[in-house]
């Protein structure tokens, strides 16, 4: 194979050399956040539909019969307004919070998040899309809670829409712990007891009304996300309500949302790479 030298070659011939790029070829555009989650949502809202109705019948079955027998020792009054109030937020806490982190503890452990971690997708839209999922189903019975716990104790409907804001506030600030716990389990046995453990500190402090618990218990209440969702809905039963209070509560339930979220995805790329 004879070697013919550059100069010899006609013009508008290049070598080899001359042809390739100077630089790498441009990748494509990452993807944005809110296509990525709602795409991510649409997908686990699908997957989830049928295996969670079941969970969400028991859900509001617990919460109903939780206020049935307290209705045998609260006859009404600021009593009757947190155990409402608590039994509603409930039904969120076990959806959002306790299957949320077995969810993510099976996922770790079976090899899923190696799925996710493929996908062009930010780790925040995984978070996200799964936690509103799992928060969507307690739409339904939150409000069938809410109204059952009304006609109960002879609590007024009038200020039940305020359970627009409490279900999505209340609700990101559960999943987002829900979420945390089960990405920092070592192993999913563990991140269901967590997961349990929390949705039993949410019955406790947040079902029974805090006039009756003790300072250290009610330390410990102020330090759970659902507290401020049930303080919130709580006002909203007497005659004029403090509005102020109320957005005050939403205002503190949705920046631990913000928070719990943040470290659930913190969680998800740490769990990620392993």
């Amino acid at each position: 194979m004879s070697v013919v030298p550059a100069g010899a070659l006609p013009a508008g011939v290049l070598t080899a050399e001359e042809a390739a790029p100077s630089r790498p070829a441009a990748l494509g555009p990452r993807a944005r956040l809110w296509p990525s989650l709602a795409a991510v949502y649409r997908a686990q809202l699908s997957r989830a539909r049928v295996a969670r109705i079941p969970l969400l019948f028991v859900a509001t079955f617990q919460s109903v019969g939780i206020m049935i027998l307290m209705r045998g020792v609260v006859d009404g009054g600021g009593e009757a307004r947190a155990v409402v109030a608590g039994s509603s937020v409930l039904v969120v806490a076990f959806v959002a919070l306790n299957l949320l982190a077995q969810y993510f503890g099976q996922l770790r452990a079976s090899g899923g998040l190696d799925h996710y971690a493929t996908l062009p997708v930010p780790p925040a839209a995984v978070v996200l899309g799964a936690a509103g999922a799992y928060a969507s189903f307690t739409v339904p019975g939150t409000v069938v809670t809410a109204v059952v716990g009304c006609a109960l104790f002879g609590l007024p409907l009038a200020h039940l829409w305020v359970l627009a804001a409490v279900i999505p506030l209340a609700g990101a600030a559960l999943a987002g712990l829900g979420a945390a716990l089960g990405l920092l389990a070592p192993r999913p046995e563990l991140a269901t007891l967590l997961g349990q453990l929390g949705m039993s500190a949410a019955l406790l402090l947040g079902v029974l009304p805090p006039e009756r618990m003790p300072e250290a218990v009610r330390l410990a209440r102020d330090l759970l996300p659902s507290t401020y969702g049930v303080e919130a809905f709580a006002r909203t039963f007497v005659p004029h309500p403090d509005w102020a209070h109320v957005l005050g509560d939403l205002a503190v339930c949705g920046v631990v949302g913000v928070i719990s979220l943040a470290v659930a995805t913190w969680a998800y790329r740490r769990a990620a790479v392993r």
